[in-house]
């Protein structure tokens, strides 16, 4: 990892840099045009006074031409031109001054002085120096005229020096343009430094997470539009992180939650993830302790799992597939499904599931099955021997024939509330959410239960006595509600004997919970039998109960009635100690 020290407060900001270093390069540029502009407008004022000199060498020549007197006609061309102090020299080709207007009386050989060699090579030349014969700074301009040099100069005086001065007209435009170069350079790096500076706040807060959504905003250019391409695309990658982050977190929550053990593994048999309930299972199953869920790969119950990742992860030329194994362990009472998958990159998870209670459901429904056949198979069979004896007795006396068609009634009967009672439990495991809820006062209801069992409560001289202070009022299944209380009152009725006294109560409520009680002072069952009589088709006194015509599934449906309301029920009885029931129900489910 590179550690970056930070310099942000002493370093110069981006924008400031980009500005001078772009601005010095501009100023060189303008530097060096300036100078070569400058060396130019200097050389053709040079040139410019050079050709009037050697325009006046020319006619200086002309006229000495004409007449032998040189001294007047060089006075004479003086007063004829602007410039009253012209020096005029002729110099022979053997560098001797033959005339010159000066004053100086001395001349030395003048083959020597730098404008006269330059003339003798290229017919012309020119020079600003001091002159050596009379001390004084002069513009000379000599021209070759014959092997004779003709020599006209200005004295170095305010005059001259105007002359030769450059035009200043493009120093003050460059300048001008220099101005407005740095005002448009100013504003175009502001622009770019405030947008690279935004970029590079962006990126030190993305080091320190801490990135506001909407705080970033950058001009309307193709940087600009980089710059919130950039932005935009960490904002939905950083939204995608969030929601896979999320999304782990739930699937972490699930497997630490879930009622199954869970481990992933990866190729070498190191932990990814697991939650608790793995270890715990694992536990169950071995009969080592197990501390860590790496261990439990390696514990003999899992030995066919272990064989099947020996076996396929190192195998490089296996289909790329995702291949699964599992198996079944019974033990220490309980029943546990391990299943193995091995993906494609040779990690695996394993996971354990306790299908005890699966196992258990599926060995009662068989238990109901054969239960609800053997009940069935009664019934039926008694109303096929008495409709065969009816049959094949043509002349059956009509009191032994009116006797079997009411034994297949009362048989046909029983067969229809065996099947209701069914039909009731199955709904009950299967679609409880197809049960409609409703307003219901069990006062109301334990008192038409009352009417409707009267005649047989009147027969048996049994007596009721139904305490239900506050008027309780449930928030459930008015037919369920029904179920639980007329199958208690069915099951006192027809097992707890003559003459005896019912109570039912409601003795405790809560802000959640009714709470009930429904006793009777009967005949009551053995302890041993209390445990079980709610379970489905459990009868105390089999031939007993088929005689008064019970299915051997009321007390079954209490249970579940009870449980749908969610409420919890129990029994208390002895033999000659009658019988209790105790269950509550919430009054909103």
């Amino acid at each position: 990892m590179v550690k970056i020290e930070s310099t942000t407060n002493s370093r110069i900001p981006f924008s400031q840099r980009l500005f001078w270093s772009i601005f010095a390069m501009f100023l060189g540029f303008t530097a060096c045009f300036l100078l070569f502009q400058y060396q130019r407008e200097r050389e053709f004022a040079q040139e410019k006074l050079n050709n009037v000199l050697g325009n006046y060498n020319y006619q200086l020549f002309r006229r000495t031409q004409q007449t032998e007197d040189i001294n007047q006609v060089v006075h004479q061309f003086i007063d004829d031109i602007p410039q009253k102090d012209l020096r005029v020299t002729i110099i022979d080709p053997a560098g001797k001054v033959l005339f010159d207007n000066s004053g100086a009386e001395e001349f030395n050989n003048h083959n020597d002085r730098s404008e006269v060699r330059k003339a003798r090579l290229y017919n012309e030349g020119f020079a600003i120096r001091s002159s050596n014969s009379t001390g004084k700074r002069y513009f000379y301009t000599a021209t070759n005229i014959g092997g004779y040099i003709y020599r006209s100069a200005l004295p170095w005086d305010p005059y001259t020096q105007r002359v030769l001065t450059i035009d200043k007209d493009f120093i003050y435009f460059m300048a001008l343009m220099t101005l407005i170069f740095f005002f448009v350079l100013s504003r175009f790096t502001f622009s770019i430094g405030r947008t690279i500076s935004k970029l590079r706040d962006f990126a030190l807060n993305v080091e320190k997470d801490r990135i506001p959504e909407n705080e970033y905003v950058f001009p309307n250019d193709e940087l600009g539009d980089i710059s919130k391409n950039i932005v935009g695309l960490y904002h939905r990658q950083q939204k995608a992180k969030d929601e896979l982050s999320m999304e782990r977190e739930k699937l972490i929550k699930h497997f630490q939650y879930a009622k199954e053990g869970f481990a992933m593994f990866t190729p070498e048999g190191r932990e990814i993830l697991s939650n608790i309930l793995f270890v715990q299972f694992a536990n169950l199953i071995s009969d080592m302790q197990i501390r860590q869920s790496e261990d439990a790969v390696d514990i003999p119950e899992l030995e066919p799992i272990h064989l099947f990742l020996s076996k396929n992860i190192p195998n490089t030329n296996r289909k790329r597939k995702v291949l699964r194994e599992s198996v079944t362990v019974d033990k220490n009472g309980k029943i546990f499904l391990i299943e193995c998958i091995l993906f494609l990159d040779n990690s695996y998870e394993i996971s354990i599931n306790d299908i005890s209670r699966q196992e258990e459901e599926s060995r009662m429904k068989r238990q109901l099955t054969q239960n609800v056949a053997h009940e069935l198979k009664t019934p039926v069979s008694s109303i096929q021997g008495y409709l065969e004896t009816i049959i094949s007795n043509p002349q059956l006396p009509d009191d032994k024939r009116q006797f079997f068609l009411e034994r297949c009634y009362s048989q046909s009967t029983r067969l229809t509330g065996l099947l209701r009672d069914i039909s009731v439990l199955n709904r009950l495991d299967e679609a409880s959410e197809m049960f409609e809820l409703s307003e219901v006062n069990i006062q109301k209801l334990v008192g038409e239960i009352e009417k409707e069992c009267s005649m047989e409560m009147e027969e048996k001289k049994i007596t009721t006595e139904v305490p239900l202070p506050g008027n309780p009022t449930i928030y459930g299944n008015y037919s369920l509600l029904y179920s639980i209380f007329r199958n208690l009152y069915d099951n006192a009725i027809a097992y707890a004997g003559e003459g005896i006294h019912i109570t039912v109560s409601c003795y405790k409520e809560d802000p959640k919970f009714y709470y009930f009680s429904f006793s009777d002072n009967g005949v009551g069952v053995s302890e041993e039998h209390v445990n079980r009589i709610f379970e489905r088709f459990y009868r105390v006194d089999k031939g007993r109960s088929r005689k008064v015509g019970g299915t051997g599934l009321g007390l079954s449906i209490v249970k579940n009635g009870v449980n749908f309301h969610k409420g919890q029920i129990s029994a208390k009885s002895g033999l000659g100690k009658g019988m209790t029931f105790f269950f509550t129900l919430k009054k909103k489910i």
